[in-house]
């Protein structure tokens, strides 16, 4: 709003010193007594700006941007012949005399005809710039609503991806505690202490637009110290995280799909297993790379919603367009994922 405000501040200014200009510029070289100033240079101005913002208000928006535009042209024609009679008439009349010489200048000057004709065209620049203006304006005000409704969608993009990832991860984790129920009461309980922190983080820090960069990697050892209750000996888990406070902040929940993955298709329950994660900073790029064993899912394992990885790709893409680069591959029987994001 502030920068439309800018922007028809601006244009009324120029389009007066033009309005003010042009007196003066068609009468150049002529003689400038007070008659002659009011007669030629007052008068046409408030014409001028009667035309101007007589188009500016109503003409415009009722017949120009409404499709009339031969209804347009027409009381335009109609309005600019009008304002050059009246012109003519009140110079007629108050300005008798400075009138009879200048019609002698035009005697021995331009053909009378050619006097007039320029008159109409210069009647003509009000109109253009009031029509230059109002669309100028208008052209503005419709890429701002359209870059609201983008950016109105984009968040409501991200609001139902972040829905669809909280109730995936309590799902998941959920799974995990009850499969130590039996197997491990105690370690039953102190994952649900656990699920109960990484729960509040959840639900109430990463409703934010941006969290800190150790918040997250906070949350994700939490989730990773979880995750390894469950598995067996046979898995080994090895990570390194920056060790440093950074004043990164960071869309939250980006990475924990990629770790959500790496458990529930890297671990075999009777062959050994080994998942690397890395996470290293460099000036404002956050680089992240995950390695497990490549478990491909059977045709008839339903287990997982398979919303991870379409998951991350798609806000990725909404929240740091041509600021990031997401690859998965599988090298050597093993699944590589890697994500840098460059921060703001």
């Amino acid at each position: 709003m502030y920068r439309n405000k800018k922007i028809t501040i601006f244009s009324h200014v120029f389009a007066w010193l033009v309005f003010l200009s042009m007196p003066y510029l068609l009468s150049y070289g002529q003689e400038q007594d007070i008659n002659r100033i009011i007669g030629h240079f007052w008068i046409p101005i408030a014409f001028y700006a009667v035309n101007f913002y007589t188009n500016y208000f109503i003409l415009i928006d009722k017949f120009l941007f409404a499709n009339k535009i031969v209804l347009f042209i027409v009381i335009n024609i109609a309005l600019i012949a009008l304002s050059v009679s009246l012109k003519e008439f009140f110079e007629y009349l108050f300005f008798e005399d400075t009138l009879k010489r200048s019609i002698k200048n035009k005697e021995s000057g331009p053909p009378i005809n050619m006097f007039i004709y320029v008159q109409m065209l210069s009647y003509m620049v009000p109109l253009l710039f009031s029509i230059t203006i109002k669309t100028t304006k208008r052209w503005v005000k419709t890429e701002s609503e359209r870059k609201e409704a983008i950016n109105f969608k984009l968040q409501s993009e991200l609001q139902h991806l972040h829905y669809q990832l909280q109730p995936h991860f309590f799902f998941n984790s959920l799974n995990n505690i009850y499969a130590l129920v039996d197997i491990s009461p105690d370690q039953a309980k102190s994952s649900i202490h656990s699920l109960s922190k990484l729960m509040r983080y959840m639900l109430y820090d990463t409703s934010e637009e941006t969290v800190s960069l150790s918040k997250e990697i906070d949350f994700m050892k939490k989730y990773i110290e979880l995750m390894k209750l469950r598995v067996s000996d046979k898995t080994k888990i090895t990570y390194t995280f920056p060790s440093e406070e950074t004043e990164i902040r960071i869309a939250p929940l980006l990475f924990i799909s990629l770790i959500e993955n790496a458990f529930k298709h890297g671990v075999s329950a009777n062959k050994e297993s080994e998942i690397n994660l890395q996470m290293s900073v460099e000036e404002k790029i956050v680089k992240f790379t995950i390695e497990n064993n490549n478990l491909p899912k059977k045709t008839d394992d339903k287990s997982g919603s398979g919303i991870g990885l379409p998951n991350i790709e798609k806000r990725i893409a909404l929240l740091y367009p041509d600021k990031s680069k997401f690859k998965t591959f599988v090298k050597e029987k093993r699944f590589i994922a890697t994500l840098e994001i460059e921060t703001t």
